[in-house]
């Protein structure tokens, strides 16, 4: 399958390719972007480990600023994105062009707007962050940079989730790549030979963003692929009403991540930051492999757009089938390989500190026996989402880091100490999967039924 197929054949490609071959085809790029950007956080984590536990606790106190960038990102880019691959399924190029435009340019303003306000109000960021006194300067320093940078991230967040609903994941796998090697030459660098320290890591990130943002505007005129416009630029109440109604569920998922993490570093640092520099090498581990689930994810959601956009109902429930195996197996085979080397794992970053390492162990097993339920939750969720049916899709969106995670959070800690910290996640995963499980059978169903309905129509 070429990686350079006029737009033409893009619909021959997405609805008539045996679909075993066309999500694996489309899945590889997007998982090694996923990877790869999980790689970004985790080579800040690994360089400014180095530095001592409380650099280390900064990273994990930053995390929500940057979880609230990428909930702008992932709302404008899946949010325009889940609608361009229903028009293009349906073939209306040039709507899909507008919305192009439309998504990428608001996320870029707008988060120039959150850049030069979080400047402003840098200190009072930092405390409501859920930084400590031994580790707010190294915190000021990094969200001091990450701010500068996040409109670059946020808009090639868009672009990259544009470029995989078209079905060219290939050229997001490029930009994002680039920009992670760049971010593990300049890690060490910024960190060590200029002596930045936790403020070089952050430094190091934005320019690896900006590099990679060129690259991926480049690529949107390339390919056959939509090109960014100002003069296709036309927003209007209607395009922004379909790019929240299809993003709301990704604001929801990384706003309440981002919440999420707040309260957890406000309840791990009763603790000291031992337990915030644990429990942040841990979501950084689980974040990177779920990764990997999420990114066959997206290689499966432009294969469900364009197919659910043209009719073809039974190849969306193919796919479906064939991403859930796979995200089956990979997640049981992660969540192993996590229990088995938990103490290994946390000892790459924090080696000489033996209680971030039991601390976090605990946790990172507790959270692998949990993880395999993630293999339908996530075929569910992105179904959902993909074909339009937002509130379901936001009700599944809110549970794993919302509607379960905060309550466990505030109660658990109160009740059992660490180990309440330790198990809120989890716990979380559980009751989501027990939400997800009749979502995802009923949405099945209701493609079997609408299949039968079409072929009743032809016949």
């Amino acid at each position: 399958m070429s990686l350079f197929r006029p737009p033409e054949d893009k619909f021959t490609q997405m609805t008539q390719t045996p679909i075993p071959r066309l999500v694996s085809t489309l899945a590889v790029p997007t998982i090694i972007s996923m990877l790869i950007t999980s790689l970004y956080n985790m080579a800040d984590t690994f360089f400014v480990g180095q530095i001592g536990t409380s650099a280390t606790a900064a990273v994990g106190v930053a995390l929500p600023l940057m979880a609230i960038i990428q909930a702008i990102g992932f709302t404008f880019g899946q949010g325009s994105g889940n609608h361009i691959s229903r028009l293009l399924g349906q073939q209306q190029r040039e709507e899909a062009q507008r919305m192009t435009s439309v998504a990428f340019y608001s996320s870029f303003f707008l988060t120039v707007v959150l850049a030069v306000l979080g400047l402003f109000f840098l200190d009072p960021l930092v405390n409501a962050l859920g930084a400590t006194a031994t580790n707010a300067q190294y915190t000021r320093d990094y969200v001091f940079y990450i701010l500068i940078g996040s409109p670059f991230m946020a808009a090639s967040l868009v672009l990259n989730n544009q470029f995989r609903f078209q079905g060219s994941a290939v050229f997001g796998m490029i930009g994002i790549f680039s920009g992670a090697v760049l971010n593990i030459v300049l890690d060490p660098i910024f960190i060590f030979a200029l002596d930045m320290g936790a403020g070089g890591a952050a430094l190091a990130t934005i320019l690896s963003q900006f590099v990679g943002f060129c690259l991926l505007v480049g690529g949107t005129f390339h390919g056959g692929n939509l090109r960014l416009s100002l003069t296709a630029f036309r927003p209007t109440a209607e395009r922004y009403a379909r790019i929240f109604t299809n993003g709301l569920p990704s604001f929801w998922r990384q706003a309440l991540a981002s919440v999420a993490t707040v309260l957890l570093n406000v309840a791990a640092r009763t603790y000291g930051d031992a337990a915030i520099a644990a429990m942040s090498i841990v979501s950084r581990i689980t974040m990177f492999a779920g990764s990997a689930l999420i990114g066959l994810g997206q290689g499966y959601q432009p294969v469900c757009g364009f197919n659910y956009g043209a009719r073809r109902y039974g190849r969306v429930r193919e796919a479906y089938f064939f991403f859930f195996k796979l995200a089956a197996v990979g997640a049981v085979v992660l969540a192993a390989l996590g229990f088995c080397f938990a103490p290994e794992l946390l000892a790459l970053f924090r080696r000489d500190d033996p209680e971030v390492i039991a601390i976090g162990a605990a946790a990172l097993r507790m959270q692998c026996l949990s993880f395999p339920l993630m293999a339908w939750f996530f075929p569910s969720s992105m179904t959902l989402q993909t074909i339009g049916q937002s509130f379901r899709a936001t009700v599944l969106a809110m549970c794993r880091q919302g509607l379960f995670f905060l309550p466990a959070i505030l109660i658990l800690p109160r009740t059992l100490g660490i180990t309440g910290i330790q198990i809120s996640q989890p716990l979380s995963d559980l009751c989501s999967f027990l939400v997800a499980l009749p979502m995802g059978i009923g949405v099945l169903r209701a493609l079997k039924a609408a299949q039968e309905g079409e072929e009743n129509r032809k016949n």
